[in-house]
């Protein structure tokens, strides 16, 4: 049995790179685009046996849902560096405290935000002009998601902890099983319960705690520094300041891109229902391709935390030129096949060639690009495994969420049409690309003179 849990880790420290790398990256990307295949499935659902009124309850709490979980996501993302670095620096003791410290934040964390999201519901909704007509279905989905937290934060905790030691694969596992629950749960509650979005809210949850448990056992019965015994959750002050350190910048960036997104959803919405629902479709498409790159970007957070722990920095400074080849051979093909079949994909949403033709416009901008994307997530996750979380956060907060903020208002705003609105896309990332690579290497520099 530990020799079978050992093989789920991959070794960051020693061997050939590339292809650990893929054997990290590409379960993850698979992770996901199933998570994403599953919240379709969701949406299928509630909307085919629920009616229009449940699925714009659902699709209104999205946005809500976003701006939490990419903060905390953010947050665990500081677990995984801190956790990583004690592990290229053998320091067994510091991998257990982290351990337990990253659980105890995951569930004081959740009970905090569930207890909370249970005063703000009504008052965000509002906020965010929900219809009367749906609103009632709008906040009871809300609260029954987030009464969940804790075991959205603890399943997120918990696939950093695995992932600092290079297992992606147990999470893919556990996805899948809970992401089959959910959409089981889901037509029962609907159709068989005759419930609305509140059934789809509850099976949510459950698969959550599901997925939770499934990787908690995973850790109680590790082999390595890595278990986890539940007397010894508890926080360990210096430990929790350097996964805030660099997790929250990671988190608060998150949370700016998803205003920065509602933003941009502002201008779409303003073109019109055809535009709003081409641009519906297509995101369906197109985040299949980001989830692949976002893959190889925490892939060079994760093995650099391990090197740069070690003291091993020209295999720092590899991970990042290998991180960049492999990512770039896997995400640009990916993003032309996507983007080749992309009116025969765009066909199964919505036959209307109107929205085909639109839809078709937004991949062209965004998968015909995304080799940028590539660059930005390679250059930033770099940085965070070094450690520099703040400066990555700051620079794409400007290069990607003011950019698009000032374009909406100011270029679109004087030629209100979708394909201008699109070009946003490259040109925000063009920008930070360009400003982040200085700084990755200036910092390179900077870090080549020391060991940490």
């Amino acid at each position: 049995m530990a020799d079978a849990k050992s093989r789920r880790n991959v070794n960051m420290l020693e061997g050939s790179l590339w292809d650990k790398i893929l054997l990290f990256a590409l379960p993850l990307a698979a992770t996901g685009m199933l998570q994403q295949l599953f919240n379709a499935a969701d949406v299928a659902v509630v909307g085919t046996f629920a009616g229009t009124d449940a699925m714009a309850a659902v699709g209104s709490n999205a946005s809500v849902i976003g701006l939490f979980i990419n903060l905390f996501v953010g947050v665990s993302i500081g677990a995984t560096v801190v956790i990583a670095r004690y592990t290229g620096l053998g320091r067994t003791d510091r991998i257990d405290a982290g351990v337990h410290t990253a659980i105890w934040m995951a569930l004081v964390s959740g009970v905090a935000l569930a207890l909370a999201g249970q005063v703000i519901t009504v008052p965000v909704l509002k906020l965010l002009s929900v219809p009367d007509s749906v609103m009632s279905l709008a906040a009871v989905y809300l609260r029954i998601y987030m009464a969940g937290m804790a075991a959205i934060l603890l399943y997120n905790f918990e696939a950093a902890i695995l992932r600092s030691r290079g297992d992606t694969r147990t999470t893919l596992i556990c996805l899948v099983i809970s992401g089959i629950v959910n959409v089981i749960l889901n037509l029962f509650f609907v159709i068989i319960c005759h419930m609305s979005a509140g059934g789809v809210a509850i099976a949510t949850v459950i698969a959550n705690i599901v997925s939770a448990l499934l990787l908690l056992r995973r850790l109680m019965t590790a082999g390595d520094e890595t278990k986890v015994s539940l007397n010894k959750i508890r926080p360990d002050r210096m430990i929790a300041s350097q996964m805030l350190k660099i997790g929250v910048p990671a988190g608060i960036q998150g949370m700016v891109f998803s205003l920065s997104n509602m933003c941009v959803q502002f201008a779409i919405n303003s073109l019109g229902s055809d535009a709003m629902a081409a641009s519906s479709a297509a995101f369906y498409i197109e985040i299949m391709a980001y989830f692949a790159i976002n893959a190889f970007g925490q892939a060079a957070t994760t093995f650099i935390g391990q090197n740069y722990g070690a003291g091993n920095i020209p295999r720092c400074r590899k991970i990042t030129r290998t991180c960049m080849g492999v990512g770039l051979g896997v995400a640009v093909p990916v993003s032309f096949i996507l983007l080749y079949f992309g009116r025969q994909i765009l066909w199964i949403f919505n036959s209307d060639p109107v929205i085909i033709e639109i839809g078709r416009t937004r991949l062209f901008y965004i998968l015909a690009f995304e080799g940028i994307n590539v660059l930005m997530e390679i250059f930033s996750g770099s940085l965070r495994g070094y450690g520099y979380s703040t400066v990555p956060a700051l620079v794409s907060i400007f290069g990607v969420c003011v950019v698009r903020i000032f374009w909406v208002f100011s270029v679109f705003a004087n030629d209100p049409t979708y394909e201008r609105l699109m070009q946003v896309y490259p040109i925000s990332w063009a920008l930070t690309s360009f400003v982040l690579a200085i700084l990755y290497f200036i910092f390179r520099r900077k870090i080549s003179a020391r060991k940490p």
